[in-house]
């Protein structure tokens, strides 16, 4: 039995070897995402795939980031292909080009705060202004549904005090960063387990290397949602 509120990140090489896993991984998982790893890769042809032929959801985690006619132009472009999310970073005039883009569509727009894979050292080399990284994270995550956004996605260390946000009422919050119990970090540096993802207030959480590395994927995939309940 799958659960939508876990998203598989189809972190792979291309589209060949993306449907390969989706075999492997069958009624376990009903929720993919695509990264931008994958667009030179076939991507949006596996999302189209995914999507239609096979009834799944699809995240496109393309993160945009550009001027606001250019944001709008890209999103009205992938919102043709029914797609559920799709990223853009989280400034305002971002998230209010992407909600143009989208309109008339069923298309969510997620908002970037701050990726989960930085700390206040990388925010430092990037100049990105000083302050504690949670309260800079709230910062965003409330001017982005300020302007628009459906959603943010945030490190599950956050997900409770977005939730807490006047503004986050009826918002969806992604959370990346999410480490079955036993598994190893990788590259994220702000993690949680699947179900403290959750009960911090998490509506979805993403898993890519521990399911899609594991000997036995479906099964992995079942462990979380196993966690989950």
């Amino acid at each position: 039995m799958s659960d939508d509120r876990l998203i598989v990140a189809l972190d792979v090489p291309n589209a060949i070897a993306g449907l390969e896993l989706a075999d492997k991984l069958g009624d376990a998982v009903s929720f993919y995402k695509i990264g931008l790893g994958m667009l030179t890769g076939g991507g949006l042809a596996l999302a189209n795939e995914l999507k239609q032929a096979r009834g799944k959801r699809i995240f496109l985690d393309m993160k945009l980031f550009d001027i606001g006619a250019t944001v709008e132009a890209a999103v009205r472009g992938l919102a043709q292909f029914d797609l559920d999310f799709l990223t853009v970073h989280g400034d305002p005039y971002v998230v209010r080009a992407a909600k143009e883009g989208a309109a008339g569509k069923d298309l969510k727009i997620l908002a970037v705060t701050i990726l989960t894979s930085l700390d206040r050292d990388d925010l430092d080399g990037a100049l990105i202004k000083t302050g504690d990284l949670r309260e800079l994270v709230l910062e965003r995550a409330g001017n982005a549904f300020a302007a628009g956004a459906d959603g943010v996605i945030a490190s599950p260390q956050e997900a409770a005090l977005i939730r807490a946000l006047p503004e986050a009422a009826g918002k969806l919050i992604v959370t990346p960063g999410v480490r079955p119990v036993g598994a190893a970090l990788g590259d994220q540096k702000r993690v949680a387990t699947p179900a403290q993802a959750i009960n911090d207030g998490a509506d979805h959480i993403v898993v890519g290397r521990p399911i899609w590395q594991a000997d036995d994927p479906a099964q992995a995939a079942r462990d979380v949602v196993a966690e989950l309940a």
